[in-house]
């Protein structure tokens, strides 16, 4: 079991960039958070980062010549930091093959529901709306596709009777802070196999 360098792309207040942040340092993950990366300046896991003293980098996408050279701008800063393992934690952009093919298989994303079902931008709301008894979150390899790729692990949430759209939010996140995690953990040490798009996690 090595030592494994992530880096994680934002885009806003960061609460999953903190859970790994926080179970990197507790040992939890076999690593640590290399590099955040962010879309927007105003993200605040930018302050985060900075919080607990990893270089933290806004990159302005209008400042790029379109898509690819902006995916080509997140791959160098990558790669520069010595980065196995890319983690997509709310970034809410499409990454391209620019970053996809220099990481394969190695582009980390969750979403907060049972994927395929709810995909896209408001997947809890969307599970809520629609009346469905049980929804969940997913950690999955992120592909050219929102939300497809091979799925690394899923837990799924109960909606309650009296939930409100804000109960079930916050059911769905405390999962996401623990589910994220440990199955970063599984990929540092080690224990996920990729066939296809079967994925095979050995446990510890």
């Amino acid at each position: 079991m090595g030592w494994t360098r992530f880096g994680v792309l934002i885009s806003g207040s960061g609460t999953n960039l903190q859970s790994i942040i926080d179970a990197c340092a507790g040992g939890l993950v076999p690593g640590e958070v290399a590099v955040v990366i962010s879309n927007r300046e105003d993200a605040y896991g930018l302050q985060r980062a900075k919080f607990s003293g990893i270089p933290g980098i806004f990159l302005d996408p209008m400042a790029y010549d379109g898509p690819g050279a902006y995916d080509h701008a997140i791959r160098e800063t990558l790669e520069l930091e010595d980065v196995e393992y890319v983690v997509m934690a709310g970034y809410m952009k499409l990454l391209g093959a620019e970053v996809l093919d220099a990481f394969p298989m190695r582009v980390v994303n969750i979403h907060p529901a049972l994927l395929p079902s709810f995909a896209g931008a408001s997947g809890i709301r969307d599970a809520f709306e629609y009346g469905v008894k049980v929804t969940g979150v997913t950690v999955h390899f992120a592909s050219a596709v929102f939300d497809e790729g091979p799925i690394i692990a899923q837990e799924a949430v109960e909606i309650e009777a009296d939930d409100t759209l804000e109960s079930l939010e916050a059911r769905i996140h405390d999962v996401e802070h623990r589910l994220y995690p440990a199955a970063l953990a599984a990929l540092a040490e080690g224990r996920v196999v990729v066939e296809g798009r079967l994925v095979r996690v050995a446990p510890r």
